[in-house]
């Protein structure tokens, strides 16, 4: 009760002191420092892991005990999960999307620490996976909680929800501008000042928070020598083309192992193939352990000679570790892992760059900056993956800290992105939503049918009437209805077809037919039919095709409600306004 006396309390003072615009300016700073917070707690929770288990434990045959790393750890994030936490995983981007679509921009409370503890023993032990997408579902959490606390309403939590998101990517990468347009391309609906300023504060805020415990260290410190040249435009455009038939190449390939366990119903033959799986390239392609930016940097420092003894080969090794790092990290999500793709994109992507400037270099083309093609390789996947061009752009701008690659950046990311939608028009982390109708579009009209449910605007008022019923009968249920519909129903509940008002009008009140006449004979089919599985966009463009006001709603032939275009534009007008007003 004190509390929640304090709260009233603090919300009286905010309404007398702060106007809205400047409270959400106060809590963007307060979720951005919380976000660059979390960034350096999973930084180096990972860190204290890792450090442990390859240099803490000294044993002759160490190598092999990279085996059995990725499977301790898949195990240990199940058990949390399973008897501590008793949730399930989190599922990264997924997750906020879902979030925004479906539920009000509300996360839950548990992924506020969750992602944490899950993703610093998935990849702190070896799993393949990034820590980008966790961090951002913490942070998220955070906000989502901390507005629904302060009763704030759906375009503010979602704001907040983005200025997480974008605070987390600032804080990892020290790259504020990608962040923020990061931000926009994913997660917010629309761009005007009253969002942009909140993600510039959280932003900025939450770098300063990063650079205040781990100082200026950058987790890619890339230093670029010399920069693009024009005799070098059609290398960048066929880079930009490998780039977007391999985002294909993940995106099929992830899809592919990650379906194959989900049809694997005992937990203990997941976690036990997943992690042998993992163990066995992590063994053979060490690199493939972890996030990986230590052989990222290699690669845009070009330092690749450094990563194998026997240069010889480096150019097989490199093909290797970039076909095998989607399956490495398909198989630590599939088996119960927790991370994103976030660095494994960027991994393939500067190995991608590499293997495309050495393979030119044998053909006869020397000269090349095996940096300059491993950060556009970067870019360019970033742009096919996950279809945040200009993220990629201004992340490998940002990061290099000039924009002499800024042309050949915007050229493969920008035919990477072209390539890769015209064969996959949804991005990894999207495509799940997207299949079951619940993805948030920067279309303000799909983003709002998203947000509207079936179940919610389903009317259930309607009088049934049983196809036996005489005319007298129904002449009684008309009396007390106050709809001019009449659904009809068997006893078993299965919807045969509708009487309306219209239709026996003429016949009413001629007693009589009132024996003789029934509701079998009186009853038509619908213009159309609705189901429980259906969209709100498939519900409006059926609505839209059969010129119907109002129709039935279905579940496997059972009749459950109705649904009328007057319920449904008003709910629809109610949302419109909540992401509309600033």
């Amino acid at each position: 009760m004190e509390n929640k006396s304090l709260l009233k309390r603090f919300l009286v003072w905010r309404l007398k002191h702060l106007n809205h615009k400047q409270f959400i300016y106060v809590l963007s700073i307060i979720i951005g420092l919380i976000s660059g917070l979390i960034a350096v707690i999973i930084k180096n929770s990972v860190f204290f892991i890792e450090e442990f288990l390859t240099t803490r434990i000294q044993v002759n045959w160490n190598n092999y005990l990279y085996f059995f790393y990725p499977l301790i750890g898949v195990t240990l994030v199940y058990l949390f999960l399973k008897y501590i936490l008793k949730k399930p995983g989190n599922r990264g981007f997924v997750s906020i999307l879902y979030s925004i679509s479906k539920r009000n921009s509300i996360m839950r409370w548990h992924q506020m620490f969750s992602p944490i503890i899950s993703s610093a023993l998935t990849v702190g032990f070896g799993g393949s996976v990034g820590l980008e997408a966790p961090t951002a579902v913490s942070g998220s959490a955070i906000g989502s909680r901390l507005s629904k606390l302060l009763h704030l309403n759906y375009k503010s939590k979602t704001l907040l929800i983005g200025c997480a998101v974008a605070g987390t990517i600032a804080a990892i990468f020290k790259a504020p501008i990608a962040a923020i347009i990061f931000a926009i391309e994913v997660i917010m609906l629309d761009l005007t000042m009253a969002s942009l300023i909140p993600l510039l504060l959280a932003s900025v805020s939450a770098v300063m928070t990063s650079r205040f415990f781990l100082g200026t260290d950058v987790l890619l410190p890339v230093s670029i020598q010399g920069g693009f040249e024009l005799k070098d435009l059609g290398l960048y455009v066929g880079l930009g083309l490998l780039a977007g038939f391999t985002s294909v190449y993940f995106y099929h390939c992830y899809t592919f192992i990650t379906s194959k366990f989900k049809r694997i119903k005992k937990r203990f033959w997941k976690i036990l193939l997943g992690g042998s799986i993992i163990g066995v390239l992590v063994y053979l392609f060490p690199p493939l352990f972890g996030e990986g930016y230590e052989f990222i940097n290699k690669l845009t420092s070009g330092n690749s000679a450094k990563i194998i003894e026997n240069n010889q080969n480096l150019l097989l090794f490199l093909i290797g570790l970039f076909l095998l790092k989607v399956i490495a990290t398909s198989a630590t999500i599939g088996a119960g892992g927790v991370g994103g793709i976030f660095a494994p994109v960027l991994f393939m992507g500067a190995s991608l760059g590499v293997i495309f400037s050495k393979s030119l270099a044998f053909l006869g083309l020397n000269n090349l900056s095996e940096s300059h093609f491993a950060l556009v390789g970067m870019a360019a996947l970033m742009a096919g993956v996950m279809h945040a061009p200009l993220t990629a752009i201004f992340l490998i701008a940002e990061i290099t800290s000039g924009y002499q690659l800024f042309i050949p950046l915007m050229i493969s990311a920008s035919i990477a992105y072209i390539t890769s939608t015209y064969f996959v028009p949804h991005s990894v982390f999207t495509m799940q939503l997207a299949k079951r109708g619940d993805l948030v579009t920067h279309h303000k009209d799909k983003a709002i049918l998203s947000r509207i449910k079936l179940e919610k605007i389903m009317e259930k008022d309607l009088s049934l009437v049983n196809p036996a019923m005489t005319l007298g009968e129904f002449v009684k249920v008309v009396a007390n209805s106050k709809r001019n519909i009449f659904p009809v129903v068997d006893n078993e509940n299965t919807f045969l077809g509708i009487v309306a008002m219209d239709d026996v009008r003429g016949i009413m009140f001629d007693q009589s037919l009132y024996q003789s006449e029934t509701v079998a004979t009186m009853m038509r089919a619908p213009l159309g039919v609705l189901s429980t599985h259906n969209t709100m966009e498939e519900v409006t463009a059926i609505l839209k095709d059969t010129g119907a006001w109002n129709l039935p709603v279905l579940k496997k032939g059972k009749y459950v409600g109705y649904i009328s275009k007057s319920k449904l534009f008003s709910v629809y007008r109610r949302h419109l306004l909540e992401v509309s007003e600033d």
